[in-house]
């Protein structure tokens, strides 16, 4: 994914690492289109970017989905670029004696199958573009999981080994796969998480992103210097001290 001049699709782009992400491409020449549920949301983004464009979407709604597709092709032939970055974390209990499945069921729905179906759906788009690219945004916690958020951490490690395999298989076509690996990232994702001292502040995270991307545009992995203490944890042999750490207090 070269760092400009493309159309790029963001789904999520209403809050949080979605709309930095898509100002921060939108400065770098690209044309935006962003994605979400909220119209009041996305229509203060466009307005604040001018030449950002929106179009209104729930990923949890496979029915949406497919009809969305075919009219956002249509309405932007250039589109070349999907970045799947929508995404829920909800924090679960499952000793309780009655678990509320709404809860996981709800974040498969969004975290994993809305990838899956909006890929699926705007494939045939994107391999009539002479280089196009799909983009997943999965989590450190794909690595190293905290034990708080089960179904969450569950998501994103499918779709990390989901875009490995995507990958193998368009890479004799003009579709490549890239996969952002956010660390613990300074936003409202979850309550509180947007004062944890702990979180890589949001426009840090963005700037080494652009720059990464801008480094190695095929990817595979664009991986911050911060979330290398989860993503490697496996590798360098510690990942029980790493679970460990991660998890302390919270099991």
């Amino acid at each position: 994914m070269h760092i400009g001049g493309n159309t790029i699709l963001i789904t999520g782009g209403n809050g949080g690492i979605g709309r930095a992400l898509a100002e921060a491409l939108h400065k770098e020449g690209n044309r935006i289109i962003i994605t979400g549920r909220r119209k009041e949301a996305l229509e203060e983004i466009v307005a604040a970017n001018p030449g950002m464009a929106y179009e209104r979407l729930d990923v949890a709604d496979a029915q949406a989905i497919a009809a969305f597709a075919g009219t956002v092709a249509e309405k932007y032939p250039a589109l070349n670029v999907v970045i799947n970055n929508a995404g829920i974390m909800v924090a679960e209990d499952w000793t309780a004696d009655a678990v509320d499945l709404a809860v996981p069921e709800a974040i498969v729905a969004t975290n994993l199958l809305g990838p899956i179906r909006l890929t699926a759906a705007l494939l045939p788009h994107l391999r009539r573009q002479p280089s196009a690219t799909v983009v997943t945004v999965s989590s450190g916690l794909a690595f190293v999981p905290l034990v708080l958020t089960p179904t969450y951490n569950a998501t994103k490690a499918a779709i990390h080994s989901w875009s490995q395999s995507l990958r193998a298989q368009l890479a004799g076509t003009s579709v490549g796969v890239v996969e952002i690996v956010p660390p613990l990232v300074a936003t409202d994702l979850m309550p509180g998480q947007s004062q944890n001292p702990n979180a890589l502040p949001l426009d840090a995270f963005i700037a080494e992103t652009i720059e990464l991307l801008k480094a190695h545009p095929d990817g595979p992995e664009i991986c911050v210097q911060r979330v290398g203490f989860l993503r490697g944890a496996e590798a360098r042999g510690d990942y029980e001290k790493v679970f460990a750490i991660l998890n302390d207090g919270t099991h």
